[in-house]
């Protein structure tokens, strides 16, 4: 039995590589123009363009452990497996455009960008400094970018299939 892809998911993993492409070139852009802990004001006290690693999760969540390796190989593999299913998903879903199917894109397109540099150097590069008033949101990327937005189409579509279902 020949095996076919689902017509659309084609355009989703393009969608994936686009993200994955524009996050990789702005990483490098970041690590190339601005010096390590250097900052560029795009909004005054609003938005800067910072150049900052994390070597733990969100947050910098386990980024000061004892275990520093451990913690690197464990994101490593957790993200690994995450974009493994998210993929298999994708290949299940993928005959369609829909919020679930764009959202999977996002997210895997998301782990794969950071799993690539946890990989090849150890850990993430974060660049976008948001300030809103007086907080301070911990800086992040396009990857991780890709992961909420996908996360929220994900919660959005759970809601409103929920809402069509009790009407």
């Amino acid at each position: 039995m020949k095996f076919t892809a689902p017509r659309r998911l084609h355009w989703l993993l393009i969608l994936s590589a686009v993200i994955i492409f524009v996050d990789r070139l702005t990483k490098t852009w970041v690590a190339l123009r601005i010096p390590y802990g250097g900052a560029i004001p795009m909004i005054p006290h609003v938005l800067r363009i910072t150049h900052w690693t994390n070597d733990g999760a969100a947050f910098s969540l386990f980024a000061n452990t004892a275990s520093p390796q451990v913690v690197r190989w464990g994101l490593i593999s957790f993200s690994s497996l995450a974009a493994l299913i998210i993929l298999f998903l994708l290949v299940r879903l993928g005959n369609s455009f829909t919020l679930t199917t764009v959202a999977l894109a996002l997210i895997f397109a998301g782990a794969l960008g950071n799993v690539h540099d946890r990989i090849a150097y150890g850990s993430v590069v974060d660049f976008i400094e948001v300030h809103i008033f007086s907080y301070h949101w911990p800086d992040f990327n396009i990857a991780d970018s890709s992961v909420v937005t996908g996360a929220c189409l994900l919660l959005l579509d759970a809601l409103l299939q929920k809402k069509h279902a009790a009407q």
